[in-house]
């Protein structure tokens, strides 16, 4: 019989980037409330970030089944009092389960982050990512975005160039985004850039703020 660490993925990157991820969600996440985790993968982030930005709360989510068995193996081996039990979301669909929770589980959501999903996933997913943060986030929330990007069509490094040639082998709706693109349907969502930090391994932190409108 498996036990539940069994179920734990790792994710090499994560190691390397979760420190200066960290670093910027210290400085632009708001102090208290509920920071929502679109796409948590392998769950790895969710449990290095939760501890060290109380007092707020981390909601984990991914629409992986065996992805969110990692998530919850990781918080079975690293429990918190400020991390949720992760949610299944699909950041395409129209209407996500927290939009229609009750329960009074979650203290409000005023921050969505979303780390390395973009670019391995269809456009859609950008897309249904900002309709998400519009309807969910309240005036002043943030959308905290990282990855790679194009800026003006070309890519900022080789290595970024040919990890976009790899995930369009792998998928054609997959690929690094233009930031200004990203940025355009950011604004459709009245979510407009309010900082970029240049990251490790030529990535991006891209800070939103949704107006409210």
């Amino acid at each position: 019989m498996n036990t539940p660490q069994d179920a734990r993925k790792y994710a090499p990157a994560t190691q390397r980037n979760r420190e200066p991820i960290l670093e910027v969600l210290l400085q632009v996440l708001p102090e208290n409330g509920t920071i929502l985790e679109v796409a948590s993968g392998t769950g790895e982030h969710a449990v290095f970030f939760a501890p060290r930005l109380t007092p707020r709360q981390w909601l984990p989510s991914d629409p992986n089944p065996e992805l969110r068995a990692s998530i919850t193996a990781w918080i079975q081996h690293s429990p918190g009092n400020n991390l949720y039990p992760p949610l299944e979301i699909d950041a395409t669909q129209p209407i996500w389960p927290v939009e229609t929770d009750k329960s009074g589980n979650y203290s409000p959501i005023v921050a969505i982050v979303n780390i390395n999903m973009i670019h391995i996933s269809p456009w859609s997913a950008c897309l249904g990512l900002m309709a998400g943060a519009s309807r969910i986030l309240p005036p002043g929330g943030i959308l905290y975005l990282y990855g790679p990007y194009k800026r003006g069509g070309e890519h900022t490094a080789p290595s970024n160039a040919a990890f976009d040639e790899s995930l369009r082998a792998q998928n054609p709706e997959w690929g690094v985004r233009n930031l200004e693109d990203v940025v355009a349907a950011a604004s459709q969502c009245h979510l407009s850039l309010q900082a970029t930090y240049q990251m490790p391994a030529n990535n991006l932190s891209l800070v939103f703020q949704h107006s409210g409108k």
